[in-house]
């Protein structure tokens, strides 16, 4: 609840969120770029290991902003030196560090249709994006959309 109340104060759109538990395979393809590293298995652990939410959020900037919001990967760092940030306030340690972000558009779209598949981001570019310039879309704090 924490968590999304900081997207939404810092007025990233909420396009999609969903609850969402992954077992151990999906969790090790997710980080299948990490394989190999001696933090995987642990971050692999910790993704399976109970329901998360996903999103897929929007802001001009997303990811740099996002990432910001995060704070540091390392638990220790961000306590000190971004207490505020996400990752400051409620990580563990540098691998239970509450947040996920993507750290490229292109990550990005990759991450989405990991976890939301029926999601159509050119559609979404194409007729959603439109109508909240026009301000013809609305929050549903109900369905976190």
């Amino acid at each position: 609840q924490a968590v999304h109340a900081a997207i939404l104060r810092h007025r990233f759109l909420i396009v999609r969120a969903k609850e969402v538990r992954c077992g151990a395979e999906q969790s090790r393809r997710f980080y299948r770029e990490h394989a190999g590293r001696f933090f995987y298995q642990r971050l692999v652990e910790f993704m399976a290991s109970g329901p998360m939410w996903a999103y897929i959020l929007a802001h001009e900037n997303a990811v740099p902003l996002w990432r910001s919001l995060m704070g540091p990967t390392k638990v220790f760092r961000a306590r000190h030196s971004d207490p505020d940030s996400i990752r400051g306030a409620y990580g563990l340690t540098d691998t239970r560090n509450t947040t996920h972000g993507s750290d490229s558009p292109a990550s990005a779209s990759r991450e989405i249709a990991f976890f939301f598949p029926e999601f159509d981001e050119q559609r979404w570019y194409e007729q959603e994006e439109p109508r909240l310039r026009r301000g013809q879309l609305f929050h549903s704090a109900q369905e976190r959309l």
